[in-house]
This record gives structure tokens, C-alpha cells and sequence, in this order.
């Protein structure tokens, strides 16, 4: 069922605060939390309490915060974490991504983190969205093989928060045009439209294409799994950027990527992808089912393709629908009665 790796166990939902938002297609306007899976333990009342407590002031003392941090293979990977609640949000973040400062006890195994040690930093977000950090000059002190991965995690760290839509960079109140290490050009302002983890593989002409970003599954079999944003290159005549990106999970990652996807390579789309009201349709043929005899469409696969999916602007739910049909179910037993949103936070914990 998977490309590249054996069939993976276990993959739940991104998190639980995942929507599913009904309208449209599937019917009234309705919303519902997809339940985390249910676990059985064993513990006197007092306890109970005492944890429920315990996990209720945690929630109202943090916040969650996507820390875009380096896995083993070199991949720059959203991890969710929860961080004291603070004023100033952006630099947090940016603080819990410097190696051996605040974020190393939080760390979620083979990850590292990015920054340079003792790096400081001060962070101004202007009424465009521009959030200006300045750097300590603890900066520059990278190894050369880190200086995209950096750009990347810095950019796409800060761009998860709505009031911040590019990211500049200066280093002792001097604006970086280029990176310190390898000199790495650096655009007056980054963006997400720049990339993550690029993969340029079979790429001839790099001009003559665009970038689009999807999800694959990274991890270990034996280990934890989460979902990896990666940068592919589709033909720039390319007009229908919705099919592109379906395309790139069926093609799957470079076979020397470590990552993997669910999709069959023989999935296709029988029509055109329908989108109104940021809500994009796409129905699929039954290959989307893979190698469930019970026509169940995982999971981790709708949580792939939704996460790629609302990469593209003004995308903000994906229905599903084979062979014309929208009353389906996942490999959980739910039926996906109403289109899904994308979730609030990536790779909330162990899959």
C-alpha cells in the first residue's frame, strides 16, 4: 500500500482538534471533533481527578506552537508543542528553535534544533505582516549544510501565526541579503511560497516550472510518524494547481527520500477538481481505496491530501467523493459525511 516503506500501523488523526465542517455537498452546517483513539487504563478516582486537574491548568498556561525542527534524515518537520502562554508569541517561537536553549528537554526523539547555540534575537511585525528579527551575531555560527534548512524553519515558523505574512532577517541591526556560512541569497521578504525540504529530483529546467507543496509521511516503522511538507516542482503552463498537487501524492517522494505516501499509484481523478466557496471537490476512482477490501479511504491519506491541499491559497476544506459518491468511511469506521478543514496545529504528538 505504500510506496517505499511497508504498509504503516497505527497513523492517526493530525489532531484532535481537526474539524470536519459541514456544508455544501454533504449537507447542514454542522461541526464535530474527530475523536482521538480511545485507550483503556485503569486508575482510582482520586487520581483521575487529581490528572484531570493537573491537564486542565497545563491548556489554560500554554500554547500550542508549531516548531519547524530538524528530523535525522535532514527534513525540516512541523512539531506541535506546547509552550507558555506569552505576549509575544513570535518570539517564543523563535527562542525554543536555538540547540541547547529552552526547547531541549521538549525535544521529540531524532530531532534537533535549529538556531545556533545562544543566539538571541528580537522580533517587529509591522501593519503588512512583515515580522523584522534581528539577530545576535551568535547567528552566523552554523554548520554550511544547515543554512537552507534554517531559512526554512525560521520562515515557516513565524508564518504559521495570522499576523504575519513574510519574514526579514537582519544580524546586529545590519538587513541580510545573502546567509552568513555558504551565502545563501535571502529575498527582502520570505515567505512559504519560497519552499520547504525542495526536492528538485528529475527537475531539467528549473525555469520552466513552479512550486507546489504536499505532505508525505516520514518516520520509523518502529518509531513515530509524522507528516513532512516537501516542495516539488510542477510544469509552469501548469493551470490547475489543485490536480498538481494530487498528481505529486500519487507520484509519490523521490525514491531516496526516507518518505513515504499512501496513494496508490494507479488513483486517478475521474473529472475535473470542483471548487466554490474555498471549498474544493475531487472525486476520486476506487483505487483511492489501496488495499482495503472494505472500501475504507485511510485516514493518514485524507490527512495528507487535506494538509497539501490547503497549502493552496483560498483552499480551506476538501470533500470526498468515488465514483461520484460521498458516503464513505475511513479505516477508522467514521464516515466522512461533511468536507474537512485542515487542522488547527501539524504533528501533535506520536502517530
Amino acid at each position: 500500500m505504500y510506496k517505499n516503506k511497508a504498509k504503516i500501523l497505527g497513523l492517526t488523526v493530525l489532531t484532535s482538534s481537526v474539524l470536519l465542517s459541514g456544508c455544501g455537498l454533504f449537507g447542514g452546517e454542522i461541526q464535530k471533533k474527530i475523536d482521538p483513539p480511545k485507550t483503556t487504563q485503569v486508575v482510582d478516582k482520586k487520581e483521575s481527578k487529581e490528572t484531570a486537574a493537573a491537564k486542565k491548568a497545563n491548556t489554560e498556561n500554554t500554547v500550542q506552537t508549531e516548531l519547524y525542527l530538524i528530523d535525522k534524515n535532514g527534513y525540516v518537520v512541523p512539531q506541535t508543542i506546547a509552550l507558555p502562554k506569552t505576549a509575544s508569541v513570535a518570539k517564543q517561537a523563535l527562542e525554543y528553535l536555538v540547540v541547547n536553549g529552552k526547547v531541549t528537554d521538549l525535544l521529540p526523539n531524532d530531532f534537533r534544533a535549529v538556531l545556533p547555540e545562544d543566539t538571541d534575537m528580537s522580533v517587529n511585525i509591522d501593519k503588512d505582516g512583515v515580522a523584522t528579527v534581528n539577530f545576535s551575531k551568535e547567528f552566523k555560527d552554523y554548520k554550511a549544510e544547515d543554512e537552507k534548512r534554517i531559512l526554512q524553519s525560521i520562515t515557516w515558523t513565524l508564518t504559521q501565526f495570522d499576523n504575519i505574512k513574510s519574514v526579514a532577517l537582519k544580524m546586529n541591526g545590519t538587513p541580510l541579503t545573502k546567509m552568513p556560512v555558504k551565502g545563501t541569497p535571502i529575498s527582502e521578504h520570505l515567505s512559504r511560497a519560497s519552499g520547504i525540504n525542495i526536492d528538485t529530483t528529475d527537475v531539467m529546467d528549473i525555469t520552466n516550472t513552479k512550486p507546489v507543496t504536499v505532505y508525505y509521511i516520514g518516520g520509523e516503522e518502529e518509531g513515530s510518524y509524522y507528516y513532512v511538507p516537501v516542495t516539488r516542482r510542477v510544469p509552469a503552463g501548469e493551470k490547475d494547481n489543485i490536480t498538481a498537487v494530487v498528481n505529486e501524492l500519487i507520484q509519490g517522494p523521490s525514491e531516496n527520500s526516507n518518505l513515504v505516501s499512501e496513494f496508490m499509484s494507479d488513483v486517478k481523478l475521474l473529472e475535473a477538481p470542483k471548487i466554490a466557496n474555498g471549498q474544493v471537490t475531487l472525486n476520486f476512482d476506487e483505487n483511492i481505496y489501496g488495499s482495503f477490501e472494505e472500501k475504507e479511504i485511510s485516514q493518514s491519506l485524507l490527512n495528507a491530501l487535506v494538509l497539501s491541499l490547503t497549502e493552496q491559497k483560498d483552499i480551506k476544506k476538501v470533500a470526498i467523493q468515488v465514483k461520484g459518491k460521498a458516503e464513505l468511511k475511513n479505516d477508522e469506521g467514521k464516515k466522512l459525511t461533511e468536507p474537512v478543514t485542515r487542522p488547527e496545529k501539524v504533528n501533535t504528538g506520536s502517530f
